[in-house]
């Protein structure tokens, strides 16, 4: 609603005076019917061919503006005069890119109009879309979000012009409201891995030190005071001589514990395959809307980060996420439903704030005791590996996950390109195999699915063996 539109006439501004005021606002924002230059010419050319063919006894003159002025004067007098409807369904704040993204648009264009034109969104592409132009009528229209990728954007902005008879009359036009949405980040499937429990958890989905419930032996012992029935190994006793000389014997079994885990996420650095990009600022960056046709990193890093949380929330883990180059995101560790959205939605948040920092930071206090750490990043800088190299000198579990896309291509259009591209791999896999070298494996991520079984074997007494073979 215009702000001016009510000015009171005794504001001290004469009657005639407010009503211009209030069309000339109303002039500016396009929100009512005005004549256009199809009207004017009409209007002209008819008058000044029937007034000539008067005055000149032209009969061919007479015949031609004679229909021109008719039918201009019939546009002009069934002009339309009521405001046209184009009301777009409200749409959800944030929603999950796996379900239904359908947008709907309500068009009532009113008595009197002839043809309309309206933006909608253009599949596959972020922004404000294509205009379509439709006769005039009531609709409903249905249309899928511009965007195809995840990340806080622009999926509708109801952009409108209404034409009357003729084309002597128009609305518009109307910049619509934008309408913005966050769509969440995709989950790919990941078997969930076993981790290393702590000792404060009571339930959980792995097995702990300490003595309970499970389903996994720990120790075969005498009967003592307090053990349950149901625990005793009938036939170990009967061996040792029950009940004439020998004692009970019970089975204990190992209790199960939750685990942690945290998911350290880079997002100093965002590069995709071809290394001659890597600095150009029109690439557009993850969480655009725009990921269809550029694969980048920092969206491969997003996606794991998303799967993994997943999968650990799902068997009742702890997760929680930092970023490395923005250390006030932070997330502490959480379980269920409800922190999966929330660790959903601060990964559109990184991807949103994303950009260089000049070194990353885990500081202890963020790291949970006990908790396993997850480094996910492309590893194009060594202060990354030092500070995964740390967190295990800490004593932690730390798993590398190598994100850069594959394979690299280098710039053609410089005669260094290959040059360049050597020197990259070269230092990688230095880099890499230092981190390998102090005990961090280093996985690639291609799938969900491998990345949890080396996982599992990471946690099942393989950690040695995985790291060399991460080499």
């Amino acid at each position: 609603m215009n702000p001016f539109a009510n000015i009171a006439v005794g504001s001290g501004l004469g009657g005639g005076r407010a009503d211009r005021l209030r069309q000339a606002l109303r002039r500016r924002s396009g929100q009512h019917w005005e004549p256009t230059d199809t009207l004017r010419r009409g209007l002209l050319l008819g008058v000044g061919l029937v007034g000539a063919g008067v005055l000149a006894h032209r009969l061919d003159a007479l015949l031609i503006g004679a229909p021109l002025l008719i039918g201009t004067m019939v546009a002009l007098a069934g002009r339309p005069t009521a405001k046209p409807l184009v009301r777009p369904m409200p749409t959800a704040r944030v929603v999950d890119g796996t379900g239904d993204r359908t947008l709907t648009i309500d068009l009532d264009c009113g008595p009197g109009t002839e043809l309309v034109a309206v933006r909608l969104p253009q599949p596959g592409r972020a922004g404000p879309g294509r205009v379509h132009v439709l006769p005039a009528g009531e609709y409903r229209l249905t249309c899928p979000p511009g965007s195809t990728g995840w990340g806080e954007g622009l999926v509708l902005r109801t952009d409108h012009l209404l034409a009357g008879k003729d084309g002597t009359t128009v609305y518009g036009p109307v910049v619509g409201t934008a309408a913005r949405q966050v769509v969440l980040p995709p989950v790919d499937p990941v078997p969930g891995g076993a981790l290393p429990p702590r000792a404060a958890g009571l339930v959980g989905a792995h097995r702990s030190r300490r003595p309970g419930d499970s389903t996994d032996l720990r120790d075969i012992r005498p009967f003592a005071p307090g053990d349950r029935l149901r625990r005793v190994d009938w036939r170990v006793s009967l061996r040792a001589g029950f009940p004439h000389s020998g004692a009970l014997h019970v089975r204990e079994r190992h209790a199960d514990a939750d685990a942690e885990v945290l998911l350290a996420l880079d997002t100093r650095v965002d590069v995709g395959r071809h290394l001659g990009v890597w600095t150009d600022p029109k690439v557009p960056a993850a969480g655009s809307g725009e990921l269809t046709y550029y694969e980048s990193s920092l969206d491969t890093a997003i996606r794991a980060a998303c799967s993994l949380a997943t999968s650990y929330l799902r068997q009742g883990d702890r997760v929680g996420l930092t970023d490395l180059g923005r250390p006030q995101l932070y997330l502490p560790p959480g379980s269920g439903s409800r922190q999966l959205q929330r660790l959903r939605y601060r990964l559109v948040l990184c991807a949103r704030s994303a950009g260089w920092s000049p070194r990353p930071v885990l500081p202890p206090q963020l790291v949970p005791t006990g908790a396993m750490v997850v480094v996910i990043s492309p590893f194009l800088d060594d202060a990354v590996g030092q500070a995964a190299v740390l967190a295990a000198r800490r004593g932690h579990l730390v798993v590398a996950i190598d994100v850069l896309p594959q394979p690299l291509i280098a710039d053609d259009e410089t005669p260094w390109g290959e040059a360049v591209l050597t020197l990259v791999r070269a230092e990688r896999k230095v880099r890499l195999d230092a981190l390998a070298g102090h005990g961090v494996p280093v996985l690639r991520w291609t799938s969900g699915a491998a990345v949890g079984a080396t996982l599992r074997k990471l946690t099942s007494g393989h950690r040695r063996q995985v790291a060399r073979s991460s080499r």
